[in-house]
């Protein structure tokens, strides 16, 4: 449990302390500790922007809780499940035979804070766990022979870097609110940033005790909002103008309502009005949709502002005078007529006709000038078509990297496959009840046991073994020379790529982008879990010159040395996208073939996509993918289904 004394105050960070009422990231924080079961808030933002210091700032604010502040918990970010949930107090199961839990983060986190930073970098199934906990305001545990439910009621606060890597959309989902925040680019408001920051570093107790005032005022006004809460009113033009608003921006399912109906409530409470307003919707709708919008991975979260107020016009209509009649009323047609038509039709008409009016393949007027002014003014290019299911391309043997969904290694969930002592590599796993028992038997004797309690001790535990499988770093090589540069080859190489871009996302890898055209390679994109910069990357990338095959390879070998120093246990696996040919300085096959040998000799596992078509073929990729030890995958054979056909017509 961290300690809240010393905290910034949240009054003193800049945007909190608006003219205008707390900026958005603000008033998300307000709005959920004001009513906890609008299911927390995730703060999204480049490094740098207050993130965590607002989060860590907000506990103090709050009214007390029996008399104690508070607590504010934050999940690391290498939690175990039984860190979070709690597990069995392993030390009195061996000291004293006893079964009893021990409480995980959940339990220390009610009636709090529970802070997960960086929480797009936590395991899909522990994020799942954390929503699902807050939504229902409580925790069970079924493992290790302990089964019980316990209360968990916490605000839930994520913050995350997109730089880093997306949360899946269903994950999105799942928090109630979303805020994107950034760096202001106001000259002013930057430097007043420095000046309170620096204040408070030479000073934190007297910088904390100017601002007193304001933290006192803000928790009066945050209890008196709670207390409000149960009485505010949203009537029944309000509730169909949220609905209407939710079918208007097309999202999935009705959290999105719920999240926005209770939001209103909130932003109602906390501006001291007994009912609910248009006013209220609007805020609580650009809070609760942006990210529920994001349909596909690689789609952008984002909120049409001209559309919401189109469809909130200017004020609710006035509740009837008297009793409803029964069946539908007059105007109920309405909603779910014209007036919600209109604005969605026009939202997607745009969308649709400019795909309409581009021809596969077509240069991006915008990026192809880019390329000119590198590499020379004949390069192209070219889009992306659909993208597809591809084959799975994983590392060569076991690893014991981080849980994922690509190669198979040694984790802590997964299939059971045997046991081992707690010290021994790959045994991080929950106690091996059966096995342990094996161990202790034939000590009973010795030890003094005639009858009664199994007698164990700390060298009988065993813990379990499993397999699953596991994220790697996947680095993009790919050939962006002359002779790719034909709008067909080229948006067919763009598309396999990016399909192996969406398959690396869905198994929660890590990916790297290296290109290599003229006389260099470059590193387009350093290794991130960010898919969604890999795939701009990509979109932006230019066809051109002439081939430095070997200049490329020799790029992705040094990027990969680095980044196994810097993350040892996650594997690698090298996509080269090719058609073999080397054409780039003095004796350009030769160098080309040596550096994939460095790289075979290196242990590296490697696929090569072959881009080669037409009638004559050189087979050049084919002996480079023997040099390199790799897999050799003509591009056409990269869709799962092309796989499939293959095998069947071999049949």
């Amino acid at each position: 449990m961290t300690s809240i004394d010393q905290h910034f105050p949240f009054s003193a960070v800049v945007g909190a302390d608006g003219p205008d009422g707390p900026d958005p990231m603000a008033l998300a924080l307000i709005l959920t500790t004001i009513a906890p079961e609008v299911g927390g808030v995730l703060v999204r933002g480049e490094k740098g922007t207050a993130k965590s210091t607002i989060v860590r700032a907000l506990a103090a604010v709050l009214p007390p809780v029996d008399g104690r502040p508070v607590p504010l918990v934050e999940l690391p970010i290498g939690a175990t499940e039984d860190r979070v949930t709690g597990s069995i107090n392993l030390e009195s199961a061996l000291a004293e035979g006893k079964a009893e839990y021990e409480p995980g983060l959940l339990a220390k986190a009610h009636r709090g804070i529970l802070y997960v930073d960086e929480v797009n970098l936590l395991h899909d199934h522990l994020v799942d766990l954390l929503l699902d906990a807050a939504a229902m305001g409580r925790a069970t545990v079924e493992r290790d022979g302990v089964s019980m439910t316990h209360e968990a009621r916490f605000v839930l606060v994520g913050t995350m870097n997109p730089e880093e890597g997306e949360l899946r959309p269903q994950l999105l989902d799942r928090f109630g609110l979303t805020v994107e925040v950034a760096a202001p680019r106001d000259p002013a408001l930057r430097a007043e940033v420095v000046r309170r920051r620096m204040a408070y570093d030479a000073d934190p107790a007297g910088f904390a005790e100017r601002y007193a005032a304001a933290e006192a005022a803000l928790q009066t006004r945050i209890a008196a909002a709670r207390a409000l809460l149960a009485s505010v009113r949203l009537t029944d033009a309000g509730l169909l103008k949220i609905a209407e608003v939710c079918a208007t921006f097309d999202v999935d399912g009705l959290r999105a309502d719920i999240v926005t109906a209770r939001t209103a409530v909130a932003h109602a409470a906390w501006s001291g009005r007994s009912q609910v307003t248009l006013d209220d919707i609007r805020v609580a709708a650009r809070l609760a949709l942006p990210h529920r919008r994001r349909r596909k991975p690689f789609d952008a979260p984002g909120l049409d502002e001209d559309l919401l107020d189109q469809v909130l016009g200017d004020d609710l209509p006035p509740e009837p005078d008297g009793p409803e009649p029964d069946g539908p009323e007059p105007d109920g047609p309405e909603p779910d007529g014209d007036h919600p038509e209109g604005p969605h039709s026009e939202d997607d008409a745009p969308a649709e006709g400019a795909e309409d009016s581009l021809e596969p393949g077509a240069p991006d007027p915008t990026s192809s000038s880019t390329g000119a002014g590198a590499h020379g003014d004949n390069d192209v290019t070219s889009g992306t078509g659909a993208t597809y299911r591809t084959r799975l391309l994983t590392v060569r043997g076991i690893g014991a990297g981080t849980a994922g969904r690509r190669s198979r290694a040694r984790t802590s969930n997964g299939r059971r496959i045997g046991a081992s002592k707690p010290d021994r590599p790959g045994s991080t796993g929950a106690i091996h009840l059966t096995e342990t028992i094996r161990a202790a038997a034939p000590h009973q004797f010795a030890r003094g046991r005639r009858d009664g309690r199994l007698v164990l001790q700390q060298a009988d535990l065993r813990v379990a073994v499993r397999e699953g499988r596991e994220s790697n770093l996947v680095l993009f090589c790919v050939d962006a020379s002359g002779s790719m540069a034909a709008r067909k080859r080229m948006e067919q190489v763009k598309t396999a790529v990016l399909s192996l871009l969406l398959d690396a996302y869905q198994r929660r890898d890590k990916v790297g982008l290296v290109t290599f055209r003229g006389a260099c390679a470059e590193v387009a994109l350093p290794p991130t879990h960010s898919v969604d910069a890999a795939a701009q990357r990509l979109e932006e990338l230019p066809a051109g010159g002439r081939t430095p095959l070997a200049e490329g390879l020799l790029e992705a070998a040094h990027l990969l040395s680095v980044e196994q120093t810097r993350d040892p246990q996650r594997r690698p696996l090298l996509v080269v996208v090719t058609d073999g040919r080397a054409t780039s300085g003095a004796d350009a096959v030769a160098r080309s073939r040596a550096a994939a040998d460095l790289l075979a000799a290196a242990g590296i596992t490697c696929v090569v996509v072959d881009c080669e078509a037409g009638p004559m073929r050189m087979g050049l990729a084919a002996t480079l993918a023997e040099h390199l030890g790799a897999e050799h995958v003509p591009i056409g054979e990269v869709s799962a289904e092309a796989l499939v056909d293959a095998a069947r017509r071999a049949a």
